[in-house]
């Protein structure tokens, strides 16, 4: 199994996870939504999900990008790619390099 996608420490992914979960809270609280209210429409039974996502533990599943996308109003696509520059920088940055993304 591949144990570290990011190639790079520790301190490095806890960094971008951290930035992630300011980016979706941000996202959240614009769009008025609770903890509570996301994790119902995102189909996570426990609010406390979204406040361990929002303080950078763990990560969003991939097979759930779609709900979140549709939860806090941003297009797919540009969701997928801000979960992607955060989660897998590498991947991000071999597909974007050069595109100011």
């Amino acid at each position: 199994m591949y144990g570290n996608p990011q190639r790079l420490d520790d301190s490095d992914v806890q960094s971008l996870r951290r930035d992630a979960g300011r980016w979706l809270k941000e996202r959240r609280e614009s769009v008025g939504l609770s903890q509570r209210e996301l994790a119902g429409l995102v189909g996570t039974q426990y609010y406390t999900f979204i406040s361990q996502l929002e303080l950078g533990r763990g990560r969003i599943p991939p097979d759930r990008y779609r709900a979140w996308s549709k939860a806090l109003q941003v297009e797919l696509r540009l969701f997928v790619r801000t979960m992607l520059k955060f989660y897998d920088p590498v991947t991000y940055d071999i597909l974007f390099e050069g595109e100011g993304a």
